[in-house]
């Protein structure tokens, strides 16, 4: 999909899609407790960045936890990002925000960050360049060492073993009242119009985005989650060699 294709995706999606996904809070809440360890040593005030948040749990997420944060919010979908707005208004964050309608290319310079999240948005990136530069942007606004938590969906669609895991995450859904058509929409896409890679393969592309070190801190069915620290001075050349574009 094309930028404005994403865009658009999400404006039509928005004001139903916290209700969409409530059964499946748990898989979140999960995220976000591992998510409060691994960020527990960032100053008390810290400024983050959240890259593609939708209606911004995890910025209500954050702020709650962490009173002293600054946040700069960035979504390209407008109907997502009054949802955000709002909620962040409603819990009485708003003031500690800076709220960007665009994608990250179009975000005005700003930083650098102390930490940046960015959930199940780079698979929408089909074309594995522009991915890389996805994640560079990122890098690029964090200070020398900052962390990047993402996740993306990834697995090995041609194995075995994503058969088995396609199924029991298609059961998943159905339990949590996903509609039939929309779970087989998503059975469609993936691979097709979501770049589902294998795990090793987004590994590839944060390291050649910039973070040398990527770490699997999360997994929930097909939800893998990285935690990664942004290249410091000397680690370009003692970075390990980014895997094959094909992994």
């Amino acid at each position: 999909m094309d930028q404005e294709e994403i865009r658009a995706l999400f404006d039509q999606q928005a004001a139903g899609y916290d209700a969409q996904w409530e059964k499946t809070r748990p898989i979140r809440e999960c995220l976000y407790l591992l998510l409060g360890a691994a960020f527990a040593d960032l100053p008390d005030e810290a400024s983050v960045l959240c890259v593609g948040l939708g209606t911004g749990q995890e910025l209500a997420h954050l702020a709650q936890a962490r009173p002293g944060w600054r946040f700069t919010a960035v979504e390209p979908s407008g109907e997502m990002l009054r949802r955000c707005r709002a909620l962040a208004e409603r819990e009485g964050f708003a003031g500690r925000c800076v709220f960007h309608e665009g994608y990250l290319d179009s975000l005005p310079e700003a930083g650098p960050f102390d930490a940046a999240t960015c959930f199940l948005v780079s698979q929408f990136l089909l074309d594995r360049g522009e991915r890389v530069g996805f994640f560079r942007g990122i890098a690029q606004r964090l200070r020398p060492g900052g962390l990047l938590a993402s996740t993306d969906l990834a697995a090995d669609i041609d194995s075995s073993e994503y058969a088995v895991l396609l199924q029991a995450w298609a059961r998943m859904m159905a339990a949590a009242d996903v509609a039939p058509e929309a779970i087989e929409r998503m059975r469609r896409a993936y691979g097709q119009d979501v770049a589902v890679l294998p795990p090793a393969g987004v590994e590839a592309i944060l390291r050649e985005g910039g973070f040398p070190l990527p770490v699997r801190f999360f997994q929930a069915g097909l939800i893998h989650g990285w935690l990664s620290r942004r290249c410091a001075p000397g680690d370009v050349e003692s970075a390990p060699r980014p895997a094959s574009a094909s992994s």
